[in-house]
């Protein structure tokens, strides 16, 4: 069961109305947002793959948008969680590496995933009819669904553990619901999306 009085302890922390903290909060729960309406506006008018010229191209711009994007989140998440008090219990060696190892572990899901995707696979190459021929299977995906944005959910908690930062960790359950309501909504979509590859398949 939860100790909800050391939850409420440990948040008592947290300064919610900091500029800093919701400037990141807004930065976590934009990312997936944009990338979301972009590639559906892309999956149903085809309208970024005729500015660059082909699917691949627009791909990779967005690509590097939603790559960009994510680099002004991570910097907010620190500037937040730098502008907030410590739990000085949990400033200490052991708490660190521990952190440290979390984050290690996200990161090695985060670049098997892609790895295993390639750059189209990872950055929603699908909602530009760029497909791949089947689902992968190998490791990370092997282990667990959507390993990307665990590792990535992984890597932010080390990094609270690291600095000690309760604000750290109310940002990381932040960019893990952020995830949770993404996949929710692509999940669904993406499987509609190679349904009907296998259908047009089927009926050549």
């Amino acid at each position: 069961q939860v100790d909800v009085a050391a939850m409420v302890q440990l948040f008592g922390y947290v300064d919610v109305t900091d500029t800093g903290f919701i400037v990141a909060v807004l930065s976590i729960a934009f990312n997936p947002l944009f990338w979301n309406v972009v590639a559906r506006w892309e999956h149903k008018t085809q309208a970024l793959s005729q500015v660059f010229g082909s699917p691949h191209a627009a791909c990779y711009c967005l690509g590097a948008a939603i790559l960009v994007l994510n680099g002004v989140r991570s910097h907010c998440f620190t500037e937040a969680m730098k502008s907030q008090p410590k739990l000085e219990g949990w400033d200490c060696h052991w708490t660190y590496y521990s952190g440290l190892a979390i984050s290690a572990v996200g990161t090695l899901f985060v670049v098997s995933s892609f790895l295993a995707l390639g750059f189209t696979g990872t950055f929603l190459g699908d909602y530009f009819g760029i497909l791949m021929e089947e689902k992968v299977t190998s490791f990370p995906f092997s282990i667990l669904d959507n390993p990307m944005y665990w590792g990535s959910t992984a890597i932010y908690l080390g990094w609270s553990l690291m600095h000690a930062s309760p604000a750290g960790l109310l940002l990381t359950a932040v960019v893990a619901i952020s995830y949770t309501i993404a996949v929710l909504y692509e999940g669904p979509f993406t499987e509609e999306i190679y349904r009907r590859k296998q259908k047009g398949v089927k009926s050549k």
